[in-house]
């Protein structure tokens, strides 16, 4: 039984713009069902026309971006990857795979994206990328990072998972680095069931992007016939999305500016609902620095240290209310032990992941039902005595 059917309010509910099973429609009758097809390329040229970069490739899933990513860098065992240890598991395993150590940074207080200022200290001279993760879609401090990056001779990967539609002064995030990688998961704003893609901003990475994500060979550029066959050029794997899953993506990308919009007005919503328990300190709203426009992705809050997360949870669950906390910090996990390491100690990642709730947030979602979320995590608050 899914969470849907058990919840009166459940934690997500995907969201359907009316027009994605026609697509799907379309493109079996185009006889096109396999990847690259007419959907694939309009969702690539609204990607790419919304970004500004290069080129935008779609993908299977937001890890296949990152593995793409981290082949792009032909990364050799022992090198390092600086990112957060706030993050979920893919962030690190798409370089993992390579042979690759990922280096666990904290994170900042307020947006519990990674802390830029203590990036320098975890460069060695075995570091090759720094991948940011916009938590929350809320950008990171991506000018201090990419000024350090430079200052390094490093590549900047941002894990974009969650920012699609969001932005860091006047750019949009996923690119503002060399690459980025979006999702499309049914958890997200923008949706395709599973999907993503990778948001590729220089010039040399364009060509082996392709070769990549077309197992290794030459295959795109045999249909631009700019070769008259294609064969096996380079290491690569089967990264395309099918072209149905494509025509469900376009549906939603062509609303994505409304969907946004929507989803923004649910989080200002429970921002204003919330205000009362900010000030009587039993929680923090999350924090959105200047110049940073953020698209509604998720609504959390941070409880004061007094509160037991696990009794609110248990509150809202007999409540009706779907609730739940997010990412076990990477760096206390098993692998990280075997595959990683920290830099310092991760005194906020830990404190914070440990006080972290996220309410429901889904288009839909009334504004009678945001009250009631928000009257039971009063009362859920209430009742531990704080």
């Amino acid at each position: 039984m899914t969470p849907s059917a058990v919840f009166a309010i459940p934690f997500n509910r995907p969201f359907m713009t009316g027009k994605e099973i026609s697509y799907i429609a379309e493109a079996h009758a185009l006889g096109n069902l396999a990847g690259d097809g007419p959907f694939t390329d309009r969702c690539q040229t609204l990607l790419r026309s919304h970004t500004g970069v290069m080129q935008v490739l779609l993908t299977h899933s937001c890890t296949a971006a990152l593995e793409m990513a981290a082949l792009l860098l032909e990364l050799q065992p022992g090198d390092e990857v600086i990112m957060p240890s706030y993050t979920f598991v893919s962030t690190a395993n798409a370089f993992a795979l390579r042979g690759a150590i990922p280096v666990f940074v904290d994170i900042r207080p307020d947006t519990l994206n990674i802390d830029e200022q203590l990036v320098e200290d975890a460069i060695t001279a075995r570091t090759r990328a720094i991948v940011v993760v916009h938590y929350a879609g809320v950008a990171c401090e991506m000018d201090t990072l990419l000024a350090l990056a430079n200052q390094y001779g490093l590549v900047v990967i941002e894990d974009a998972a969650q920012g699609v539609m969001s932005s860091y002064k006047g750019r949009a995030l996923g690119a503002l680095g060399q690459l980025g990688a979006y999702s499309f998961h049914e958890t997200k704003n923008i949706i395709s069931g599973e999907g993503g893609a990778l948001l590729v901003n220089r010039d040399d990475f364009r060509l082996q992007a392709e070769i990549i994500r077309e197992k290794g060979t030459d295959r795109s550029r045999f249909f631009r016939g700019e070769v008259d066959k294609y064969t096996w050029q380079s290491i690569g794997s089967s990264f395309l999305p099918s072209e149905l899953t494509a025509a469900f993506l376009c549906a939603q990308l062509e609303e994505a500016a409304n969907l946004t919009a929507r989803r923004v007005d649910l989080w200002n919503n429970y921002h204003a609902l919330l205000v009362r328990l900010e000030e009587a300190g039993f929680l923090r709203r999350p924090i959105i620095p200047t110049g940073c426009v953020h698209n509604g992705h998720m609504y959390y809050v941070i409880l004061d240290r007094k509160v037991s997360r696990q009794r609110v949870l248990h509150s809202l669950k007999t409540a009706g209310i779907h609730a739940v906390f997010h990412y076990v910090p990477l760096h206390s996990a098993p692998a990280a032990q075997k595959l990683g390491r920290q830099q310092g100690q991760l005194n906020v990642t830990d404190d914070l992941a440990s006080r972290l709730v996220r309410l429901p947030m889904w288009i839909g979602l009334t504004s009678e039902q945001q009250g009631r979320v928000v009257d039971a995590l009063s009362s859920a608050i209430a009742a531990e005595g704080a």
